[in-house]
């Protein structure tokens, strides 16, 4: 009796994990300051150009945070064969 190994290959996506949030934050490329995490990308960017206008620093680092999961992508069932 010999065993045969069966492999099959199967397409799949990375997809963002519906059960948490993206965060995003940013810091300052001349000195230490940093914006406060939010899930709002709008809400960090106004604190950007806030520091801008307080110090003339110009320049940031932005960061988006989320998490991911692999999954199987979504295939179409194989079409039925006509009847003849």
């Amino acid at each position: 009796m010999s065993i045969k190994a069966v492999m099959r290959y199967v397409v799949h996506r990375i997809t963002e994990h519906p059960d948490t949030d993206v965060t995003f934050e940013a810091e300052c490329l001349h000195c230490k300051w940093k914006a406060t995490p939010a899930d709002d990308s709008a809400t960090v960017d106004v604190e950007c150009m806030s520091h801008t206008g307080r110090s003339g620093h110009s320049g940031f680092r932005r960061i988006r945070t989320s998490f991911a999961m692999v999954v199987r992508a979504e295939q179409r069932p194989l079409p039925r064969p006509r009847d003849p």
